[in-house]
């Protein structure tokens, strides 16, 4: 049986930076082998270029080319002698570990609600007046069922918030559900209404009837002139 002329990729071997592909790395091979240093420097420098537009995420980035450069020092396992503009980059760089991140250690009654919404219910217990501090409870209960319902996917009820919300500030606010609930507190799509005169029609349904007659008017007038 003849040999088979593409090679598996098992058989080839790995890329070494697989968001350029297997091409560039193909490239970069090739290159290592060219013997005259002039004209590998200069397969070197168009290989940049190409490897910019196969990689557009690079051209926002700092140092773009000099980072360029590093990857092609880095697809070359660091061997590649060529002219460039930029010294090639420690090897023992690459084998730091990244520093570690801490992680929260802040303990939350409710991980849905946030660290922020606890610490506007401290700020909103350290109020005096007692209608800041309800206007703070209010604005807070909509933040918390605001973001209940991006957590949950379903609709709360007042009561739940009302009661998180003592749990959480240690029942030092607390506000009467009934009142949140006939006067939809929390709802943050609550819309103030117009007020409504003795005929059911609101000012502004009015304000638009006056006007409407007065252009009438002012038509006639208009007409008779003429």
């Amino acid at each position: 049986m003849e040999n088979h002329l593409i090679p598996y990729n098992t058989e080839v071997p790995d890329i070494i930076l697989k968001e350029y592909g297997r091409n560039i790395q193909n490239i970069v091979n090739y290159i290592m082998k060219i013997e005259d240093r002039e004209k590998r420097s200069q397969y070197a420098k168009t290989l940049i270029e190409l490897m910019k537009q196969i990689n557009p995420a690079m051209r926002d980035a700092q140092d773009m080319h000099h980072k360029l450069w590093d990857h092609l020092y880095i697809m070359s396992n660091f061997k590649l002698d060529v002219d460039s503009p930029y010294p090639k980059p420690e090897t023992s760089i690459f084998d730091k570990k990244p520093m570690g991140v801490d992680y929260n250690t802040h303990n939350l009654h409710f991980k849905h609600y946030g660290r922020n919404i606890e610490l506007l219910i401290k700020k909103a217990i350290e109020l005096t007046d007692k209608e800041d501090q309800e206007a703070a409870i209010i604005y807070v209960g909509k933040l918390m069922k605001r973001f209940y319902g991006s957590w949950n996917k379903e609709n709360i009820d007042d009561s739940i918030i009302v009661e998180h919300m003592r749990m959480m500030s240690k029942n030092k606010l607390v506000v009467d559900v009934e009142k949140v609930k006939a006067q939809n507190l929390f709802d943050s799509q609550r819309e103030q209404r117009e007020p409504r005169n003795n005929n059911g029609h609101s000012n502004g349904h009015q304000q638009h009837h006056h006007r409407k007659n007065n252009n009438r008017k002012q038509d006639n007038n208009k007409r008779r002139r003429s």
